[in-house]
């Protein structure tokens, strides 16, 4: 990883550089191994993020993706702590665990539906954009593709999303479970847009599963699939 970035350094700085140089120099670089065009570092970063982003998504988009996954499982929004505590407390835990894994089941109806908008954002990425990204940091293509990609995904998961929290009747459980709450005397009535809530819960796991997998290509040689990958990422 440390001589592609060398590399693609180099031809940043000596870009207008003849041709025969540039792979003087990428052999010197590599050494002694096959060079490879800044297209070819290029499209090999395509490559990763395609591969990263599909499995992260596959992964996501199963059952069980969000709910059985600590590290991104959707729990009660935080104004409604307490409410889940509350309801505990008096016997209607049962109630509380239907309204948290109707929530993550939205959120797994919905991630499937990220994989068109990551391929786009990676198909529109430039020779400059790639070069950055190697030389930036370990998470630095999750972090492009956060900045290209979450209004789109806002969009896409919203509509998704509200019509799978009434499936799974998620929106019933939610109003339940709030509804009950709020009838408790002097408690602060709790009113939460659980839709908007889930979206962005769901958006942050998804790049947390691609951050993942950005890692394990830069990392380990073993992820690096195809040809092109395996010849660049060295």
């Amino acid at each position: 990883m440390k001589k592609l970035s060398l590399l693609l350094s180099f031809f940043l700085v000596f870009g207008c550089a003849a041709e025969a140089q540039i792979f003087k120099q990428a052999k010197d670089i590599l050494g002694g191994g096959v060079p490879f065009t800044k297209e070819e570092a290029a499209n090999a970063l395509k490559e990763a993020l395609e591969q990263g982003t599909s499995k992260g998504v596959d992964l996501l988009s199963k059952a069980d993706g969000y709910y059985k996954n600590p590290q991104i499982k959707i729990p009660f929004p935080p104004e409604a702590e307490t409410v889940e505590s509350k309801l505990r407390a008096i016997g209607l835990g049962n109630q509380v665990d239907q309204a948290v894994e109707s929530l993550n089941r939205a959120a797994e109806d919905a991630a499937y539906e990220a994989k068109d908008i990551f391929i786009a954002a990676i198909k529109s990425l430039t020779i400059t954009d790639a070069i950055n990204i190697v030389k930036g940091d370990k998470n630095s293509a999750t972090q492009f593709l956060e900045r290209e990609t979450t209004r789109s995904l806002e969009g896409k998961f919203n509509p998704i999303i509200q019509a799978s929290l009434q499936k799974v009747n998620a929106t019933k459980y939610w109003s339940d479970v709030v509804g009950t709450y709020n009838k408790v005397p002097f408690v602060k009535k709790v009113e939460t847009d659980l839709t908007a809530y889930v979206t962005a819960k769901a958006i942050d796991g998804l790049f947390v599963m691609i951050a993942e997998e950005e890692l394990n290509i830069r990392e380990n040689a073993g992820a690096r699939t195809s040809e092109l990958m395996r010849k660049v990422f060295k």
